[in-house]
């Protein structure tokens, strides 16, 4: 009797040992999960990575103000990547999705990656390192797939925008430029990407979208035997990091699957989340967040018209409910067919109106090279986030939009809610709706609607001349500096002399100067131009600018000519050759004079002591040709000098930053020049648009007195 239990239980054991074994087999050999099945207990976050809204997992923190940091979510058991008896690893497959958003747009940035490492109690370095691994170099062993934000040239990054695949070091050995297949990775956008890789062919596969449906082609292949960068067993997750920045880099979806199976295809396909599908599941048992906005998949589509013919029945009882529920139906129906057409026509009249209203502007602004709808710019621009805000204009705000219908990044400025404002934006579409030329920024289209003017242009990705002399990380080069000069001084003379009607800008200035991919210089902001006649005065207006680069006898007139533009001008080249503002508010250096030292006072005194290359930007280190640097310097102050008359033309300029004709000798001592005193003299509270704090005449300073001399005044 006794024995009979005796192989019950050994029978038992057996059987429990053969299913420890298989379930050891299969955890060991075999891992998937997605964000509908993992729980807090299974996700290990360090660093600064944390839980953000939405359950999605956020790898660095938000922060208004810039903040270097670095944070790490990885998957808390091991994966078996290398199995005893297999000479292949194992095969996986992951998608995620993921964003980048920035609250300071001007930020520089990070990045985030999706890393393989034995290591899960430690985060790398900040900055260029993405919390990948650390200066010293002692997280080796990491396989990474990087999706850069931030050109770092240590690390010798193509640009601030792009994917890699890094072993063992930041420098990666392979690159892909995400502008190639119309990605930005800093647009606040959701980006999907897929990673395959076959242990049998030493394949791997980076697929990038904006799309849920994933790509024929991949963004990157690479042939790579990982066994030999991997240990047994690997922590899979993702890596972010940020360097002085806001940016905030968000984790929304992540599947991941693998297996040692010796078919290409081993891993079962991670794929997106189900539109119903929890996207993190913080408890085993319950489902509480809301999922990402993804595309439904193709089994979700077939479920829900298979679930609409099963409900089939249901219509067809309708008829049996009586002849009140048909008399009911059919006076719903009469009442909706009547409010349907009043809405039919409410919306006609609007459209009417639309038409007339742009048929009204169109014949205001002649030329228009495409007409966008509103909807379609307040989509482009997020609802006109503040996030997308990427500069002011004279009379605007600009945002950073992507249009949904091709994928373009584009500029769309905003126009400020007043007449004032509206009038300044109308005469910068008519004015460069009518211009075209290489160094002028391209005006793609505008759009009038809901009481709002807006324009389109092509977004600039390396921004505003300013940001790149002042606020950059890195120093721009002397051989992009001598380009952009030459650009500019193109795009003026085409202005001044070169188009139908000659266009005085009046607001030339670098953050007006806008840098392409190839810093080369685009002019733009046309809101204060004015075109007039060739040969022809332009009329007296109130004086408007930006301190700094205003000519002395425009403050004093109010009257902009093309000589007004060639004396600001003249202070961009000054700005750009010796990395100094125009106007100088607080004094960090030695040789500043002054609380608000003037800079084209102050190279004119370099030159008067025959030291003017001491004013070249010290942060150069000398890596320019003295001659060429000489020679921009004379330019800047021949198109400085005070009177207007001796002041060279732009076409002239050009030829003088070429080599083609010599700079006409400047004096050492700046010259005195007068105005007559028939030319009313503007009071420079009205006459400045750009100023901050009111500017007021000081009869006891000897260098900015005004002197009566019979009817003349001096302005020294």
């Amino acid at each position: 009797m006794k024995s009979i239990p005796t192989y019950s239980n050994i029978l038992v054991w057996f059987i429990l040992l053969f299913c420890f074994c298989s379930s050891n087999k299969s955890i060991f050999a075999i891992t998937e999960f997605d964000f509908g099945t993992l729980t807090l207990s299974n996700l290990k976050l360090l660093g600064d990575a944390h839980l953000g809204d939405n359950n999605s997992v956020q790898l660095t923190r938000d922060l208004a103000v810039p903040n270097s940091g670095a944070g790490k979510a990885l998957y808390s058991k091991p994966v078996r990547f290398r199995q005893p008896g297999l000479d292949f690893p194992a095969s996986f497959s992951t998608f995620f999705s993921f964003s980048v958003t920035n609250l300071n747009p001007s930020s520089i940035g990070g990045g985030l990656a999706f890393v393989l490492t034995p290591n899960d109690e430690s985060v790398g370095d900040a900055g260029g390192y993405m919390g990948i691994l650390d200066s010293k170099g002692t997280q080796s062993g990491t396989i990474s797939v990087e999706f850069d934000t931030l050109m770092d040239v240590e690390f010798k990054d193509i640009n601030g925008n792009h994917v890699g695949l890094d072993l063992n070091s930041m420098v990666s050995t392979q690159v892909g430029d995400l502008e190639s297949i119309g990605v930005d990775l800093k647009s606040g956008d959701i980006v999907n990407s897929w990673i395959e890789y076959s242990g049998s062919t030493a394949e791997l596969n980076v697929f990038v979208s904006y799309s849920n449906l994933k790509p024929k082609e991949p963004f990157l292949s690479v042939v790579l035997n990982i066994a030999e960068y991997v240990n047994d067993f690997m922590f899979v997750g993702f890596s972010g990091s940020t360097q002085g920045s806001t940016e905030i880099h968000s984790i929304e979806w992540w599947s991941f699957s693998s297996s040692f199976d010796a078919s290409p295809k081993s891993a079962a396909a991670a794929a997106p989340p189900p539109p119903t599908a929890s996207l993190m599941n913080p408890t085993a048992d319950s489902v509480t967040s809301r999922p990402p906005s993804m595309a439904p998949s193709e089994s979700n589509s077939s479920a829900s018209i298979m679930q609409d013919k099963s409900s089939g029945k249901c219509h067809s009882n309708f008829c049996k409910q009586g002849p009140g529920a048909v008399v009911g139906v059919v006076t719903a129906s009469a009442f909706f067919l009547a409010f349907a057409t009043l809405v039919l026509i409410w919306l006609y009249t609007k459209k009417f109106k639309k038409v007339k209203n742009s048929e009204f502007l169109a014949s205001d602004v002649i030329k228009m090279p495409k007409e966008f709808s509103y909807k379609e710019l307040k989509l482009a621009t997020k609802g006109f986030d503040s996030t997308r805000i990427i500069g002011h204009g004279a009379f605007g705000t600009v945002y950073k939009g992507i249009l949904s219908d091709n994928g373009g990044i584009v500029a769309v400025k905003r126009c400020s809610h007043n007449g004032q404002g509206k009038a300044e934006f109308l005469s910068e579409l008519s004015i460069i709706g009518t211009l075209r030329h290489r160094n002028l920024v391209r005006l793609q289209g505008w759009c009038h609607e809901k009481g709002e003017i807006l324009l389109v242009y092509d977004l600039m990705p390396n921004g505003s001349l300013d940001k790149a002399l002042f606020e950059s990380r890195m120093i721009l080069p002397w051989l992009h500096r001598r380009k952009i000069l030459l650009g500019v001084a193109s795009a003026l003379a085409y202005l001044h002399q070169e188009c139908e009607n000659q266009v005085i800008h009046r607001d030339i200035k670098s953050s007006n100067i806008m840098l392409d991919e190839g810093f080369n210089a685009r002019l733009g902001d046309f809101g204060l131009a004015r075109q007039v006649e060739h040969d022809k005065s332009p009329d007296a207006t109130v004086a408007a600018g930006t301190m700094g680069y205003l000519a002395p006898e425009y403050l004093l007139t109010g009257r902009a000519t093309e000589k007004t533009d060639v004396f600001s001008y003249g202070a961009v080249v000054l700005e750009v050759a010796s990395g100094r503002r125009p106007i100088e508010r607080e004094t960090t250096r030695v040789e500043k004079v002054g609380v608000n030292s003037n800079l084209v006072e102050w190279v004119w005194g370099l030159h008067r002591e025959g030291n003017l290359l001491m004013a070249a930007d010290s942060r150069l280190c000398d890596e320019f040709d003295e001659a060429e640097m000489r020679r921009v310097l004379m330019v800047g102050l021949a198109c400085s000098h005070p009177d207007p008359m001796v002041r060279p033309t732009m076409r002239s300029v050009v030829q003088m930053l070429v080599g083609e004709t010599e700079v006409p000798i400047v004096p050492r001592t700046k010259p005195c020049m007068s105005f007559s005193t028939s030319h009313l003299l503007m009071t420079l509270q009205d006459s400045v648009s750009d100023l901050n704090g009111m500017i007021t005449l000081s009869t006891s300073s000897s260098e900015n007195s005004f002197t009566g001399v019979g009817n003349s005044m001096d302005l020294v």
